[in-house]
């Protein structure tokens, strides 16, 4: 029995090596285990001072925003409470008191 891995695309199991890769012979594949492995690493979300940042932080903002489609800014030291870090351009989803819902980026928050 093979203790290679399953290929990630198609799922087969007869996987070979060549090399450093792990090829698929049904689908083609050609993968670095070494990589996929250091991509399933959990990702780690940071403030603008190197802070690691957790679901429900409090942040204030180190910069003021403007808001897209609207002449409101957003001031600095503008303190947000209960934050969700999620996948994407905008790290941070949020609700800021007077302003609604909106998503920030990790580098105009500091950890409060």
């Amino acid at each position: 029995m093979s203790t290679l891995p399953a290929c990630p695309k198609c799922h087969d199991e007869y996987t070979y090596e060549d090399g450093n890769l792990l090829i698929c012979p049904s689908c083609g594949h050609e993968w670095n285990p070494f990589e996929a492995a250091a991509a399933d690493v959990a990702k780690v979300w940071k403030d603008a001072n190197g802070n690691v940042l957790q679901d429900g932080d409090t942040v204030t903002l180190v910069k003021d925003l403007k808001i897209k489609g609207s002449s409101s800014v957003v001031k600095v030291g503008t303190k947000v409470k209960n934050i969700r870090l999620i996948e994407g351009d905008h790290d941070i989803d949020c609700k800021i008191d007077g302003f609604g819902p909106m998503q920030l980026k990790t580098e105009f928050v500091k950890k409060a």
